[in-house]
């Protein structure tokens, strides 16, 4: 059986698979993403986050900088955030 994760697990996984991602600029983009705006979110919110985790990077990234437009089931106020991409804080 699956194992029920509460409101609490599942933002701290999607934080983790957030900025884990397997590039440095992914990391930034989608972990920075999580960082900034998952405070705010509710249920539908995470549940489309976890939707979008579950999509490769360059997909993502590409949604995100324009370049490929981004699928019915993730288009709204969540990607058009993503896409202003003010919330990357790049260390120098």
């Amino acid at each position: 059986m699956p194992e029920m994760l509460t409101t609490e697990g599942r933002l701290a996984r999607a934080k983790f698979r957030s900025w884990h991602r397997g590039t440095r600029e992914a990391d930034y983009m989608i972990g920075g993403f999580f960082d900034r705006y998952h405070a705010d979110w509710g249920a539908e919110e995470l549940a489309w986050f976890e939707a979008l985790l579950e999509e490769d990077d360059v997909d993502i990234m590409a949604w995100a900088l324009k370049t490929q437009p981004t699928p019915p089931r993730f288009q709204g106020e969540l990607i058009e955030k993503m896409q202003l991409l003010n919330y990357v804080d790049i260390p120098r």
